[in-house]
């Protein structure tokens, strides 16, 4: 796409809400239009504006597998856990 920068990334998002004990995550699964990102498609467990730490995101070549990825690697982690800590 010619009006990006050169190293811009430009995604498409499809979102999924996962409800945990009563809690609330966002997934958002990024299809890469332009740029580099670490797969064609990204799920990315987030809270709005906190993402979660990259062992947690999935990777796959469509939606369904990125997604699922992300599934598989969050399965048994509390949602609290599946973001960095703020060091003091």
């Amino acid at each position: 796409m010619q009006s990006l920068k050169e190293n811009d990334i430009l995604t498409k998002i499809s979102r999924y809400n996962l409800i945990r004990n009563e809690k609330l995550v966002y997934i958002d699964v990024h299809e890469t239009k332009a740029g580099n990102l670490a797969g064609k498609f990204v799920a990315v467990p987030n809270l709005v504006n906190i993402v979660a730490r990259q062992d947690f995101q999935g990777t796959g070549e469509t939606e369904a597998a990125a997604l699922e990825n992300c599934l598989q690697k969050i399965k048994n982690v509390e949602i609290e856990d599946l973001f960095p800590v703020k060091e003091e």
